[in-house]
């Protein structure tokens, strides 16, 4: 069953990143030849409104073949025939439609149980946070001066903080800010340094509006404290090539959520399957930025070359590019997939 659900979420993510480029095609007026779901030969097509949809026999990826590597097509409703503008429109829209689904898929989380507020709900004897005044109930509203609103954040940047170095919180009591520099300790029993602060447990659901808010402050979370810090760690090389997944270590994991969360019932099911799905989107969509050749973000280069030029670079050498960093990127997919079969054996 966590096999199947996996294939169902990692397909509704590609869909949606697929269905950016698609939307934006169509409403530039660029013709979209098929738009399938998987890869390899086709299980199924129709044509409707002069594309193919089709399901692909393996089920992973997908493609919204617009025919943006036919240079040589410029007729009309070709994408090579629209402004630089259109087609960087075109090319972006993937990516944004992924961290689009991630901001709907928080929204309804904290619309449905709330966010994790960043209250204070004890201080421990013996630690720094104690001995600077902070007390029970109180509101922390910022570490080295970056504005938090979940606790998750607090969290986060402590267990960053592996040198144990100080740091500048932000609370407010009574409507009144204060800050203080706090120095994080281990004493005895603890695993790692803490800075003597405990969540207060407290969930808040804000209604509506404060559910799109706070959706975006979930979103903000992953994105910048979570997926940006992992690409720092992979570029610093504080992490490897071994650490990362590919196909076969997300089904994985997502069938060992599915496994873990099923005995406490559907809602920690679909809660947790939601929380992978919201990592899973926000890491695609980030990536495919990145000005990696054959991504969409390496497109997105060329693009913006040719929008500063004022004429576009030449196809031959923009193929180049795409196609050595394609085959890079196959040659990167086979070793994380022997990576990921080495660790389930």
């Amino acid at each position: 069953m966590g096999i199947v659900i996996a294939i169902l979420l990692f397909s509704t993510i590609v869909i949606f990143h697929e269905l950016g480029h698609f939307t934006l095609a169509k409403w530039n007026g660029i013709r979209v030849d098929e738009f399938s779901l998987g890869l390899g030969p086709t299980l199924f097509g129709k044509e409707i409104g002069g594309t193919k949809f089709s399901l692909k026999l393996l089920p992973f990826g997908g493609a919204c073949m617009m025919g943006e590597d036919d240079v040589d097509n410029v007729g009309e409703g070709s994408f090579q025939s629209k402004s630089v503008w259109a087609r960087i429109s075109v090319i972006v829209a993937g990516p944004l439609f992924n961290l689009l689904l991630g901001w709907i898929l928080c929204t309804i989380m904290v619309a449905w149980v709330g966010y994790h507020a960043p209250v204070i709900g004890a201080v421990d004897d013996g630690y720094s946070a104690m001995e600077q005044g902070i007390q029970e109930g109180d509101l922390i509203t910022a570490i080295d001066g970056e504005r938090v609103h979940l606790w998750n954040e607090i969290s986060w940047k402590n267990m960053l903080n592996r040198e144990g170095k100080e740091m500048e919180i932000t609370y407010r009591r009574e409507g009144e800010e204060k800050t203080v520099v706090l120095e994080p300790r281990a004493l005895a029993g603890d695993t790692g340094k803490r800075l003597g602060i405990v969540s207060s447990g407290e969930m808040t659901r804000p209604g509506i509006l404060g559910s799109m808010l706070y959706g975006a402050y979930t979103m903000k979370f992953w994105i910048a404290d979570y997926t940006f810090t992992s690409l720092k760690m992979l570029v610093s090389g504080q992490v490897g090539i071994q650490d990362l997944s590919g196909p076969v270590g997300i089904v994985d994991a997502v069938d060992t959520t599915y496994q873990d969360s099923k005995s406490a019932g559907v809602r920690s099911v679909i809660l947790s399957l939601m929380n992978f799905g919201i990592l899973l989107t926000a890491n695609l969509g980030i990536m495919n930025l990145l000005p990696i050749p054959a991504l969409d973000g390496g497109r997105l280069v060329f693009l913006l070359l040719e929008a500063v030029r004022g004429k576009r670079i030449s196809p031959e050498k923009e193929g180049m590019v795409h196609f050595a960093g394609f085959a890079l990127l196959m040659v990167l997919m086979v070793v994380v997939m022997f990576n990921d079969i080495v660790k389930l054996l």
